[in-house]
């Protein structure tokens, strides 16, 4: 059978930066190992497959897949498919749209632009502390770094679920995070059976003045040796940050990514704490569509 595809960039204005994203459209009849083939094919680090709504209140549910699994949420493939949903629908001003994955129902607040837009998610799940980094100097050699690189202001390298588990790796500057490469003689040693499959490394020092922190994401269990922008694992870092110190109120973020592998990612971090605590939080960013085609799946 003839299916319709895209592929947009997500978390970027310009077309062949930000993340790269597959959505294949009519995906109700496919069988999980066929969608988990198709991901294959395209080799992306995220396919979408677009389902019929199972609620009135939803636009569409979507399945969500790596290279090499299924997740029950990505922030990149929820931005992308919210632009690209709203473009197909006609839409020209700002609307919600809720989309049905596995974590539940995300809603997104989409700016249509035509082949460009932009959508933010409200975080679908208050991020939960899954306790500290068993063994740094793992952690650290699993990385290609050692384990007095593991140091930015007061942060610890801990691990954090909204949705997906990351290890939130805080690391000196921009030149050791330059550095890291995945192991992966010694990746098992530091990220065994239970532990996140992702490692999400930060440092204050960035390209442009105006971001709040430069960010990268490898994640090789998944699929993904690394990834140009991670809209999940800025989910999660939403508790990294509350737990750190802010007062009440909201603060804004933007993180930047990408820049080592040449496709430079902007996400936008939005978060709100009341008496001390995470009350609300929303990652949001551009998308653009590259391409349109059909598939025979």
């Amino acid at each position: 059978m003839r299916r319709r595809y895209f592929t947009l960039d997500v978390f970027t204005t310009q077309r062949f930066a930000g993340n790269p994203l597959a959505v294949v459209l009519d995906s109700s009849d496919l069988e999980s190992a066929a969608m988990q083939s198709i991901a294959r094919e395209f080799n992306l680090p995220e396919t979408v497959f677009v389902l019929p709504a199972s609620d009135a209140k939803h636009r569409a549910g979507v399945r969500i897949f790596t290279p090499a699994r299924e997740l029950p949420f990505a922030g990149h493939p929820t931005v992308g498919t919210a632009v690209l949903l709203a473009h197909l629908d006609g839409e020209t001003g700002s609307r919600e749209i809720v989309l049905a994955e596995e974590v539940g129902p995300v809603a997104c607040e989409v700016q249509p632009g035509g082949a460009f837009g932009r959508a933010t998610f409200a975080i679908p799940k208050i991020p939960k502390h899954l306790g500290v980094v068993r063994d740094a100097g793992k952690l650290a050699a699993a990385l290609g770094l050692k384990a007095v690189d593991l140091n930015c202001g007061n942060f610890a390298p801990e691990n954090w679920n909204a949705g997906n588990s990351f290890a939130f790796v805080p690391v000196r500057d921009r030149e050791t995070i330059g550095r890291a490469r995945p192991d992966m003689a010694r990746w098992g040693e530091a990220f065994g059976q239970g532990d996140p499959p992702g490692a999400f490394l930060f440092c204050w020092e960035v390209v442009d003045p105006a971001h709040s922190y430069h960010a990268r994401m490898f994640a090789p269990a998944m699929g993904i040796l690394e990834d140009p922008a991670t809209g999940s694992a800025v989910a999660a870092f939403a508790g990294v940050l509350a737990a750190s110190g802010l007062g009440d109120g909201r603060h804004d973020f933007v993180i930047e990514q990408g820049y080592e592998m040449g496709r430079p990612s902007l996400l936008h971090l939005s978060l709100s704490l009341r008496g001390g605590a995470l009350e609300s939080a929303t990652v949001g960013g551009d998308a653009v569509i590259v391409s349109e085609g059909m598939i025979e799946a």
